[in-house]
């Protein structure tokens, strides 16, 4: 595992973004099979395999890129590692970038999922204020703990090994019809 890890750091020191993006589509997609099968118990013979394509893609495309760069944004904003920037970035984090980014991605996966414009407001309108509580109730602690004591260029990686299990519960909200 210590292998594993220091591998994983050399790719990140010479390749950070790719494998920043990378990591984050990675987790996306374990996030849904986790969903899919502990969550939905759907079993291995009715697993949506494209679901979960569709699920990394949007890690691929949307969360890696838009998350990381959003933490580089943030560390200009909010200079240092104190704990006030920490709880700075944290209120910043959670009350300006959270709300758009968990309705940016309701409304991509609706749309990925084949659902009209009508079908998608209605959808977002159901799920969108259950889904930013349960955003409360996870997040700030965990932002806090990252914005204080891990690197920027680590920030994404812990922020989705924590993801796991949020985005199993992001997945099968935006895949509940």
């Amino acid at each position: 595992m210590a292998g594993l890890w220091r591998s994983y750091q050399a790719l990140m020191t010479k390749y950070p973004w790719r494998v920043q993006i990378v990591t984050a589509g990675s987790l996306v997609g374990v996030g849904d099979v986790v969903s899919q099968q502990l969550i939905e118990r759907r079993g291995l013979a009715q697993h949506n395999v494209q679901r979960t394509a569709k699920m990394m893609s949007i890690g691929f495309f949307f969360v890696g890129p838009v998350i990381g760069s959003w933490y580089k944004v943030l560390d200009r904003l909010v200079v240092g590692g104190t704990k006030s920037a920490a709880m700075k970035k944290m209120l910043i984090d959670q009350l300006c970038f959270a709300p758009c980014f968990l309705g940016a991605f309701l409304c991509i996966s609706g749309a990925l999922n084949g659902l009209t414009v009508e079908e998608n407001v209605t959808k977002l309108k159901r799920d969108y204020t259950d889904a930013l509580i349960a955003n409360y109730y996870l997040w700030p602690p965990v932002q806090i703990a990252n914005f204080y004591f891990i690197p920027l260029h680590h920030r994404l990686a812990v922020v989705q090994i924590v993801a796991v299990a949020w985005n199993s519960y992001l997945t099968w909200k935006a895949n509940k019809m």
